[in-house]
């Protein structure tokens, strides 16, 4: 039965988390979309999501945005780097392709964008749960900086409901087609490839850098060259403290590179058992938004979209409150903080200034940039270098460290969290 609770809301919290889906920016040049296209994921994970706990290489939204495949793993940061090509090309042979990085990026010569088999999934999917049993449990929905929950909360969502299907109204962000993302999948592209960080077994030290000239060669797209000029970005660091009300004050770096940021924590009671136990979900927002593209990559104008709509915190607040009602809700809370950050395009040829002078690129490419932590609110300190203090000069990381021993089994609803944060399996 716990188990049926944890893929109920697994399930609730990828209902939330698709891609971002939106037409192309050519199309605004009074252009057919393009016949390739490329995308370039660059994060830098620090705290416990730079353990080394690993899931599908989705670098989606939801609980699979906390799992990613990762290099580094040590006591510092560590990166995160998914690459995507979709054309509309048939293959000449067999699909391949194949990326050539700077030699500072730490991969060898080039990596290969896989082209997943005509059965297969680019990313695994969670079970469902079994209609056949009901879940129990509820789900407690707050949102808000501050050391009280605003008025109408929680909203409470009842597992047994959601698993007939009853799926509250407004849960999510109002708008998953944020006009200047577009995205790479194998059902929009006639020939696709992917690779994530450490899927053939390459994985990004901790020192690796992404400047300097890149080359995308295969047999379905012309071939792609640019000279990327950003890095990736620094880490973020949290501090927490216990207030008098029960709340819990949250602060972090500034990352010079942010757009913006936004935080959501998970509290549930500890200890097993199959008792109906209530998990608590919090977000900085300061209104009822979840989910969504919010654990995703998200442009510049999208995140100044949510920032205007109070989603979004801005880049210049550098603290938040979490109500004491979400500290309440359970012995344990595991946190996620999110900094966005710029977007670099490329094309060929290179759009046109005037937007009316019509435009037939032969392929666009993007590079995003994200930089994310997870952490338990109170536990910092004790948490140490996984917070980012072994940074070396320049905002590169330490060497990575030993790989760390196997965790323990996840035990009641309280591993719900746990599991997401990589603590045990």
């Amino acid at each position: 039965m716990i188990g049926l609770r944890k893929r109920t809301l697994v399930a609730l919290l990828a209902a939330g988390g698709g891609a971002v889906v939106a037409a192309s920016p050519a199309l605004t040049q009074n252009a057919p979309p393009p016949p390739v296209r490329y995308t370039v994921d660059a994060g830098t994970l620090s705290g416990m999501a730079a353990m080394g706990s690993a899931a599908s290489g989705s670098g989606g939204g939801g609980l699979g945005a906390a799992m990613v495949m990762m290099g580094g793993g040590g006591r510092g940061p560590a990166h995160e780097l998914t690459l995507r090509i979709g054309s509309s090309r048939p293959a000449d042979g067999p699909p391949k392709a194949d990326h050539f990085m700077p030699q500072a990026a730490g991969l060898g010569l080039s990596v290969p964008l896989n082209t997943p088999g005509p059965v297969g999934r680019e990313e695994p999917a969670e079970e469902l749960p079994n209609q056949m049993q009901t879940p129990s449990g509820r789900l407690l929905l707050y949102w808000g900086c501050g050391e009280r929950a605003g008025p109408g909360q929680p909203v409470v969502i009842d597992f047994s409901k959601l698993a007939r299907g009853q799926m509250p109204q407004g849960l999510f962000a109002p708008s998953l087609n944020l006009p200047d993302d577009w995205s790479i999948r194998q059902g929009n592209s006639t020939t696709y490839g992917w690779w994530n960080n450490g899927h053939d077994g390459k994985s990004l030290p901790s020192n690796a850098s992404l400047l300097g000239q890149h080359r995308i060669a295969g047999n379905y797209a012309p071939e792609i060259k640019f000279d990327l000029k950003q890095d990736f970005m620094g880490a973020l660091q949290t501090t927490s403290r216990d207030l008098p009300s029960g709340a819990v004050a949250l602060s972090w770096n500034a990352l010079a590179e942010a757009t913006g940021y936004y935080a959501w924590v998970m509290a549930m009671p500890d200890g097993g058992g199959d008792q109906p136990r209530d998990v608590v979900w919090w977000t900085s927002s300061a209104t009822q938004q979840f989910g969504g593209p919010m654990a995703d990559w998200i442009a510049p104008a999208g995140v100044r979209r949510l920032i205007e709509a109070r989603t979004v915190m801005a880049p210049t607040q550098t603290e938040c409150t979490i109500p004491a009602e979400v500290k309440n809700g359970g012995e344990m809370m595991m946190a996620n903080l999110y900094a966005y950050g710029p977007e670099v395009n490329f094309a060929y040829p290179p759009r046109p200034d005037n937007a009316r002078t019509p435009w037939n690129p032969e392929w666009i490419a993007r590079v995003r940039y994200r930089s994310h932590t997870m952490f338990m609110p109170g536990m910092e300190a004790m948490m140490g270098g996984f917070g980012g203090e072994d940074q070396a000069e320049g905002g590169q990381a330490a060497q990575p460290q030993p790989e760390q021993p196997r965790k323990p089994r996840c035990r009641g609803l309280g591993g719900i969290a746990a599991r997401a944060a990589g603590l045990c399996e």
